[in-house]
């Protein structure tokens, strides 16, 4: 009885010559491509720190329905901007304040549309600041900040973020500024490089008070730390939080974009004390 198993010493001699290296070639070529479809390319984001929490739980559920991988990188928007400029290489962008969008649209990072334009991104939700105390201090919270200023003589520190390149940062000064407070907090200032941290210092007791972001006051990872009060929204500009698609971003990141914007997602910026 004949063995019909092919040899694969005698196949491989069979293939000699510009055969056998045209099949060569095509091996060649399908290891080389076959990456690019069995693995999808991870997305990379760049999110304002406010979002650490409330975006942690939307790319959770985004993971699981999709399999893609998202790594997520939470700093001020100022920097990322920045960052971005210089070649960070992400693909979106999520900002807590618009104005840091426009100077990448102008400089041609964001990604080309099917009309020849670039990218503006949309709008995702508008951001509220809150006062924010350590568990078990005795101040009193209120929108005018009076309970502040009656205890001012037991508050050695009073943490924002950084107003410089956070828009939260700015947002605070804005409301000290307007409720007439800003040069007597001024030298208890202890500056965090984002909101993130500026957070931290209250919730560990490193600062008596601060203004944080309402998100991350919200988040049950902080609460159990502190004490919040949302501040009036007329004491400062509107924050305006603005997400889009950099130059570089593969067709995968369209995914994730596009579901930031459904409803499910919008639901959970919500419940963040997100408007959207």
């Amino acid at each position: 009885m004949h063995n019909f198993m092919p040899d694969r010493n005698h196949a491989a001699v069979a293939l000699s010559g510009p055969r056998r290296r045209q099949c060569l070639g095509w091996l060649t070529l399908g290891l080389a491509i076959r990456p690019a479809w069995a693995s999808p390319p991870v997305l990379r984001v760049a999110a304002a720190s406010d979002l650490k929490f409330v975006l942690a739980q939307l790319l959770e559920t985004f993971q699981k329905e999709t399999g893609l991988r998202v790594e997520a990188s939470y700093g001020s928007s100022g920097n990322f901007a920045r960052q971005i400029r210089q070649g960070l290489p992400v693909h979106l962008f999520m900002s807590a304040d618009e104005a840091w969008v426009q100077p990448l649209v102008d400089a041609g990072q964001t990604r080309v549309l099917a009309n020849g334009e670039r990218d503006r991104g949309v709008v995702y939700g508008l951001g509220r600041i809150a006062l924010f105390v350590p568990l078990g201090s005795t101040l009193t919270l209120d929108p005018e900040l009076k309970g502040v200023r009656a205890g001012w003589a037991n508050i050695g520190k009073f943490a924002i973020a950084n107003p410089e390149h956070a828009p939260y940062g700015r947002a605070a000064r804005e409301a000290l500024e307007r409720l007439g407070l800003w040069e007597m907090v001024k030298p208890k200032l202890v500056l965090g490089e984002n909101i993130a941290q500026a957070t931290q210092f209250v919730s560990t007791g490193a600062a008596q008070v601060g203004i944080t972001a309402l998100a991350l006051a919200l988040a049950p990872e902080v609460a159990k730390h502190g004490r919040h009060l949302v501040l009036p929204e007329t004491l400062h500009l509107p924050m305006r939080q603005r997400m889009v698609l950099l130059k570089d971003a593969p067709a995968a990141a369209q995914r994730l974009y596009d579901y930031l914007q459904t409803p499910a997602a919008r639901a959970v910026f919500q419940h963040y004390g997100f408007v959207v």
